[in-house]
């Protein structure tokens, strides 16, 4: 990490950049996987994809109250990223719109929310979370071991140490949202209760 020395970067820092180096080949070189680094978390690398879904989705404008407004990106339970989520959307615009974390314990906490990552110890009560969801502009994220029934929009799945993306454009587009052919290039499409 003599780069992160040299740009007075910490070793947290210099971790996020070089995830989002692995995200941007991900994204720009129409990889379908990415490999966890020795170096990064799992989480760290799926907090970096989750920045990067906000580039790639688009919300309607009445999404949100005002030209002003910020994106929020919640987490819905127990939260698997520690700082790494902060962290990686620390100072970071969308569209011109600042990224602000939130954290939720209920599903009825969740009052202005444009990505929500439902952490896996939602997986039991899921298909109820995301009908409570249904018709909000909200774009649904999941790591829960679950099928495409639940209606979550993106779901992220590991297999052989590959994160891998299953998207369910007609959850999307249910809850009014356009997700870039950027980002379905990477993913499996699935339908409606397949998975």
């Amino acid at each position: 990490m003599a780069l992160s020395k040299a740009l007075g970067l910490g070793r947290r820092k210099a971790v996020t950049l070089t995830l989002f180096g692995l995200v941007a080949l991900l994204f720009c070189g129409g990889l379908g996987v990415i490999v966890r680094s020795a170096s990064a978390t799992e989480y760290q690398v799926k907090a970096v994809f989750l920045f990067n879904f906000a580039q790639f989705v688009e919300w309607p404008a009445e999404a949100f109250p005002d030209r002003d407004a910020p994106l929020i990106i919640g987490v819905l339970g127990q939260d698997p990223f520690g700082s790494y989520l902060d962290e990686t959307v620390r100072g970071e615009r969308v569209n011109s719109r600042q990224l602000v974390v939130q954290r939720y314990r209920r599903v009825e906490d969740v009052k202005n929310c444009h990505l929500l990552f439902i952490s896996r110890s939602e997986g039991d009560h899921l298909e109820q979370i995301v009908n409570s969801l249904r018709y909000r502009r909200i774009l649904t994220v999941s790591d829960a071991d679950i099928s495409a029934k639940s209606g979550v929009i993106i779901r992220f799945v590991t297999e052989q140490n590959k994160i891998k993306l299953r998207i369910s454009i007609a959850a999307a587009r249910a809850a009014n949202l356009t997700i870039s052919s950027k980002l379905l290039r990477l993913a499996e499409i699935v339908a409606p209760g397949k998975d």
